[in-house]
């Protein structure tokens, strides 16, 4: 082996194998968006949790007559 041989740079990739690597990685950048963008539209539509619910509900009122009798209760405070 020569000095020559052993200080020899690698063949650089061709540019058919660059423009290969570059569509590569652009169509694994595509797949990985899409999955999230599924991975988030499943979540949007999933059931809601079921916790509290409120019910609303009007009541009529029940007509009231006039009372029976009347109380009166007075009240003294001593003071000690």
């Amino acid at each position: 082996m020569t000095s020559f041989e052993s200080s020899r740079r690698p063949a650089r990739p061709s540019r058919t194998h660059t423009v290969l690597r570059v569509a590569v990685v652009l169509l694994a950048l595509t797949l990985a968006f899409l999955v999230g963008v599924a991975f988030s539209r499943t979540l949007d539509e999933r059931p809601k949790s079921s916790g509290t619910e409120t019910i609303v509900r009007t009541l009529t009122p029940v007509p009231q007559g006039a009372p029976d009798r009347t109380v009166t209760v007075t009240v003294t405070v001593t003071s000690p």
